[in-house]
């Protein structure tokens, strides 16, 4: 069955008890939080300019801590896959400046704190999530922007602008972390709204709020447990191949392609003719999904998550095994929507639409036929970062 998400306010009061066994009994008094996220359509297109139809998830990562008094940043993870040592200490970077290094996690955070466009002050903190890490749902963002709201709150500067902030916390993955990422993720860990995805146009930083009406309609997430590191895989190649596509084609960018330009790259070079193929195909569809969602049209919106899938597994070639053993399981079980991977692919996760009635049957179903250990969630849309008020004791 699909797991129990939890509460913000369990991830609180477990991160505030963690908080006082590491730091000699202190209370933290700032809290914040960000959301991970899961894509609905519109995968790869982010970094090529394109649309993308995200919705944020009620898992989130929680940062609580305080002032310290000092010049040094000690942060403390509680995730169970950080890399050691769990507790980090630098300076303010005021002081000097952050460079990444080890533990891997870490540079998430000092990539966060460097970018800050306000004065960081010393501080104390622990962070926990309840976002599956390296499940293609977007641990990092959510790290990230929970960071910089951290930071916004114990600084109480919020002279950031949302967009500024989506951007500033893309630029620490990049530089820190060595991810050249697309903007998706930490625009909709930013932008979130309770109830609706948002139809993102990567180039013009436009988002569109599109309602999810049906409430008899249910978004299942399930977590391969096929663990992938975007910045060791073949997203960077990925990338690169689009770049040169659209070089070749006398474009800036994939966005400005027109499906019959894309036909001109098969004979001079298939790998790129796929590539191209899959973005601009993608940015058609996701524009498709959203009106579709805006009409209710949910029967049309699943057809087109199915198209997407086929178009990452065989023409951008992102998929695996698993994910598409995951999604042909779904697929089987009448009255399932659509299914498709989602998020960098190559493990993570897959997105499947159901009524909710039938939820059950089709967690299930794909129970049985996967040979792995899948976690599956049923996710309703949910905001997006936020400062917490930290109950009192």
């Amino acid at each position: 069955m699909a797991c129990d998400l939890g509460t913000e306010m369990d991830l609180i009061a477990e991160a505030v008890d963690m908080f006082t066994k590491n730091f000699k009994g202190e209370i933290p008094n700032v809290a914040a939080c960000a959301p991970g996220r899961v894509n609905l359509i519109g995968d790869h297109t982010d970094y090529n300019d394109g649309f993308v139809l995200p919705m944020a998830l009620p898992l989130v990562t929680v940062i609580v801590g305080k002032k310290n008094g000092s010049d040094k940043c000690v942060v403390v993870s509680g995730a169970k896959e950080a890399d050691s040592p769990i507790m980090v200490e630098f300076p303010v970077p005021s002081k000097e400046p952050l460079k990444p290094g080890r533990p891997k996690w870490a540079n998430y955070v000092k990539g966060v704190v460097q970018n800050f466009k306000g004065t960081v002050v010393g501080f104390d903190a622990v962070i926990l999530t309840n976002v599956p890490i390296g499940g293609g749902v977007s641990s990092s963002a959510s790290l990230e922007v929970a960071t910089y709201t951290f930071l916004e709150a114990i600084t109480q500067d919020t002279s950031t602008t949302k967009k500024e902030k989506a951007l500033l916390c893309q630029k620490a993955e990049h530089e820190f972390a060595g991810m050249p990422c697309g903007i998706m993720d930490q625009f909709i860990s930013v932008m979130g709204k309770s109830g609706c995805a948002l139809l993102i146009d990567c180039r013009s930083m436009k988002e569109t709020a599109v309602p999810i009406k049906d409430p008899n309609i249910a978004v299942i997430i399930t977590n391969s447990n096929v663990k992938r590191s975007l910045a060791t895989s073949a997203y960077a190649e990925r990338r690169e191949q689009c770049e040169k596509a659209a070089k070749a084609l006398g474009k800036s960018s994939l966005r400005d392609v027109t499906e019959d330009e894309v036909e001109r790259l098969k004979p001079v070079d298939e790998v790129l003719h796929k590539r191209a193929r899959h973005v601009v195909t993608e940015n058609k569809r996701t524009e498709d999904a959203a009106k579709a969602l805006q009409e209710g049209n949910i029967a049309k919106f699943g057809t087109l998550m199915v198209e997407s899938h086929n178009s990452l597994k065989q023409d951008y070639e992102v998929s695996c095994t698993e994910l598409d053993d995951l999604v042909a399981a779904a697929l089987e079980v009448d009255g399932v929507l659509g299914s498709r991977m989602t998020g960098g692919g190559f493990g993570g996760c897959t997105v499947t639409l159901a009524p909710k009635d039938l939820s059950d049957k089709v967690i299930a179903h794909m129970k049985k036929k996967y040979k792995g250990n899948p976690v599956f969630y049923v996710a309703e849309p949910s905001e997006g970062t936020r400062i917490l008020t930290l109950p009192r004791k």
